[in-house]
């Protein structure tokens, strides 16, 4: 009797105290690797990275584009510009061009 309750003062923190690490443990893997979990985080904000960058590029062809098609529509036409358009909408050249033909 008296071993019987020296084991069981014993084994019950003992059972407790691994009992509340396993469940720490748990928690704590899936805080690091869950779907909502630290890596998940830093998966999330590369590819945020990613396509800022991606849309500031988009943004400066936009702004590029927006620039070129205003002086297209502007009262005193780009001469330069509207001479480029020309030539690649009826597929000609000046005679003082150099023509490169690279294939198909």
């Amino acid at each position: 009797m008296v071993i019987r309750r020296r084991a069981r003062r014993f084994l019950i923190p003992l059972v407790l105290y691994g009992t509340s690490a396993a469940v720490a443990a748990y928690f704590v893997h899936h805080a690091h690797s869950g779907a909502r979990g630290i890596e998940a985080q830093q998966k999330y904000e590369a590819q945020v990275a990613e396509l800022s960058a991606e849309f500031e590029g988009l943004r400066t062809q936009r702004s590029d584009w927006e620039r070129r098609i205003a002086l297209l529509r502007s009262d005193q036409i780009d001469r330069d510009l509207l001479e480029e358009r020309a030539r690649v909408m009826l597929g000609r050249v000046h005679k003082n061009d150099l023509v490169i033909i690279t294939g198909p």
